[in-house]
């Protein structure tokens, strides 16, 4: 059976993170939006629900975490290569995001990452393939 993940974000307005998202290239699953979420879909079997907070509130008796000030997840996307890295990450900037922290390079392993609108860390790698030894 084909695993699927559902990561589900708390936004504090539906509409600009829609907007933010769609600039960086994701695109949404309309029959899982409404007023109060959106299914992004990340990949095959990733999906990031888009949930106002309110509309989040609903699924916990915990307190929602402001991401612009606490850090509850960080989501980490690989990539296909250091300039779709960069890329993303250009993107994200230029739709609102900031960027936390450099890029880093460990040789075998490229990352940078953005924080949306709300605060979230998104952190994104590359990774050499493995050579044969």
């Amino acid at each position: 059976m084909a695993q699927q993940i559902f990561v589900n974000l708390p936004v504090k307005q539906l509409s600009p993170a829609v907007d933010f998202f769609t600039k960086l290239g994701f695109s949404f699953d309309p029959q899982f939006t409404d007023d109060n979420a959106t299914c992004m879909m990340v990949g095959e079997n990733i999906f990031v629900m888009l949930l106002v907070n309110e509309f989040f509130q609903t699924f916990t008796a915990k307190p929602i975490v402001d991401a612009r000030h606490s850090t509850e997840v960080l989501v980490c996307l690989a990539l296909a290569s250091r300039q779709e890295v960069d890329d993303l990450v250009a993107k994200a900037q230029a739709a609102g995001g900031k960027i936390p922290n450099p890029a880093k390079d460990y040789g075998f392993m490229y990352s940078h990452g953005f924080e949306d609108l709300d605060g979230h860390i998104w952190e994104l790698v590359y990774m050499e393939p493995k050579q044969d030894e």
